[in-house]
């Protein structure tokens, strides 16, 4: 359920704060006269990315046995490499707003109606495909990630970019950007080994060595399983939200530990790079 809240309120609240930064800028240049183009762009990418979700879940329910394993496997791999695309993507926007506006500016200089409408689909409609991939590989991974999760995630995500709008002075969403890329980059990790886990299952690529160790104990007589089992209360928590397993293969281990690394390094060289034009 942790993982689906933060997956739709992170993705939201990047759609709403784009909204938000369109908005705010037609009224300080007098030209709501454009809203309704902007809602009737926020409408239809909602709409399109239900139709998205739609057809996801029809795909993945389409697959069987080692199908679905291959199928599970690639959706996660997908949707890692979609999470990280988006964070470095975001690092490098240092001056989102500046360009927004030049864009806005832009479309309604030469009077592309079209153009304003498209450049709001686009931004909407492009986080609501990310959170249906996010949500549909969380959901292979844990079945903790449910939809109530993800409904108080875009909840949470619109009351907070209403109130950015409102009072955007007083809101650090740097800081917030900042601790939800954490999250999410040891989310994609996990995303990554489990991926890798599911190749495996799939017999697409060797074990290696099937368990590195094992801390699933079995279940004590009560029925009662232990904290950091998988299905125990740390456990699955850590599962649905860091793709935590309890016995994993070296291959997983290592997928992992590799990806941190170089999300660290890039992460690196994206904010060295700052500083030197900073």
């Amino acid at each position: 359920m942790i993982s689906s809240f933060i997956i739709t309120f992170r993705e939201t609240l990047e759609a709403a704060l784009i909204i938000g930064i369109i908005l705010a800028y037609l009224i300080k240049t007098k030209k709501i006269k454009y809203n309704n183009i902007v809602y009737l762009g926020i409408v239809s990418a909602i709409i399109a990315s239900v139709i998205g979700a739609f057809l996801f879940s029809m795909l993945a329910g389409g697959f069987t046995g080692r199908a679905e394993e291959i199928f599970e496997g690639v959706a996660m791999l997908f949707a890692a490499f979609l999470i990280t695309f988006m964070i470095v993507w975001m690092l490098n926007q240092k001056h989102i707003v500046v360009n927004l506006h030049e864009k806005v500016d832009k479309e309604i200089d030469e009077q592309h109606r079209a153009g304003l409408f498209f450049l709001v689909f686009i931004s909407v409609f492009r986080e609501g495909i990310e959170t249906v991939i996010f949500l549909g590989a969380a959901s292979f991974v844990s079945a903790e990630n449910n939809i109530l999760g993800a409904l108080l995630g875009i909840i949470a995500a619109i009351i907070l970019g209403y109130a950015i709008f409102v009072w955007s002075k007083n809101i650090n969403i740097k800081a917030f950007f900042n601790v939800t890329s954490i999250v999410l980059i040891l989310f994609a990790a996990g995303l990554v080994a489990h991926g890798i886990h599911e190749f495996q299952e799939a017999a697409v690529i060797p074990y290696v060595i099937e368990e590195v160790w094992d801390i699933n104990p079995a279940v004590t007589t009560e029925g009662v399983y232990p904290l950091l089992h998988e299905k125990g209360i740390i456990g699955s928590l850590l599962k649905g939200l860091l793709g935590y397993n309890g016995n994993p293969s070296l291959l997983e281990v290592l997928f992992y530990v590799v990806y941190l690394v170089v999300i660290f390094f890039v992460y690196r060289r994206i904010e060295g790079n700052g500083s030197v034009k900073g």
